[in-house]
């Protein structure tokens, strides 16, 4: 009996600096909210906290997920309706010839594909100028490298309608190649290229790798272009779809720069060619061209939201 007491007493004489412990831990534990952890505690603070979370979870969705329905919506909806009824939840009756007329008539379809285009060569330009110079500024390290990047860095403070004059004269008369790029692709490409932020983005993750990976390639006989193809790139797939989605998202919402330099109706993408037959198409129909316009950066976002939301624990991309 004595012994039994005994031990009882023992196993609490452990348990208790234990419980002692873990709740200093728990109060020397910083607070990241407005309230405390004590505050939490308390039962109408939590369930005042779960409702406001609730009310702004549905207003953060109805905010961004409203004006893509009605957009949806008005796109299979007559003209008439959307003016007389423009806030009503379903129509009463349907027009899908919209679509077709915004594809057939008035050629959606042909700027859709300007757009591809345009889009494509923007973001495989800024692609390769932010992978090959960050990995020359982070991987390869020359001796003027912080001042290249100092130099970069000071661009991103630049507004950029301040250069839109210097560089369509640039575009104008290009040095070396002797002829105007205007209308041509070739006019957003390459000045889409000059991102500097991408550059510096890039850069910052290939300085979270592992340097031990390239002194062992090195070690191995792999050259500069081998470290960059075989051994950078594959291990940078998850800045490599951060920069994918900004690009395609910067070039298909695009409207200044195109709009100065496409100057031809041929070649003119859906941001700068849907304003100019805003006042002279049919309201439905021009909803519906708005509608393939904008489908396509939310199947983009789609597609590529894995990489883009575990671009946050970049610094954890490479294990072992």
């Amino acid at each position: 009996m004595t012994t039994s007491v005994q031990t009882q007493v023992g196993r609490q004489d452990v348990v208790a600096p234990r419980r002692r412990r873990r709740r200093l831990s728990d109060a020397d534990a910083p607070d990241r909210g407005i309230l405390s952890r004590a505050d939490w505690r308390r039962p109408h603070v939590r369930i005042l906290g779960a409702v406001l979370n609730v009310l702004l979870g549905i207003a953060l969705v109805a905010a961004g997920l409203l004006p893509l329905l009605w957009l949806l919506k008005s796109a299979v909806t007559p003209t008439q309706e959307t003016l007389t009824h423009p806030l009503a939840f379903f129509p009463t009756d349907w027009a899908w010839s919209n679509i077709e007329r915004a594809w057939n008539d008035v050629h959606i379809g042909s700027f859709f594909f300007n757009t591809i285009a345009m889009a494509a060569g923007s973001w495989a330009v800024q692609l390769l100028v932010a992978t090959t110079g960050g990995f020359a500024l982070a991987v390869l390290r020359p001796k003027y490298g912080k001042i290249v990047s100092g130099l970069v860095l000071a661009t991103l403070f630049i507004p950029a309608v301040v250069l839109l004059v210097p560089l369509y004269l640039t575009i104008l008369h290009p040095p070396l190649i002797g002829h105007s790029l205007i209308n041509t692709f070739w006019a957003v490409w390459l000045p889409a290229g000059a991102s500097a932020f991408n550059v510096l983005l890039v850069m910052r993750f290939f300085e979270s790798l592992p340097r031990e990976i390239f002194e062992a390639a090195r070690t191995d006989g792999a050259g500069t272009f081998r470290l960059f193809w075989s051994i950078v790139l594959p291990m940078s797939r998850p800045i490599l779809g951060v920069v994918s989605i900004l690009a395609i998202n910067a070039a298909w919402a695009d409207f200044l720069w195109p709009n100065l330099v496409l100057t031809d109706i041929s070649i003119q993408p859906l941001s700068v060619r849907l304003p100019q037959i805003a006042s002279s198409t049919d309201l439905g129909v021009y909803l519906a061209a708005l509608t393939i316009a904008t489908l396509i950066p939310v199947v983009i976002f789609l597609v590529f939201q894995r990489a883009f939301l575990n671009s946050g624990g970049i610094g954890g991309a490479v294990k072992g």
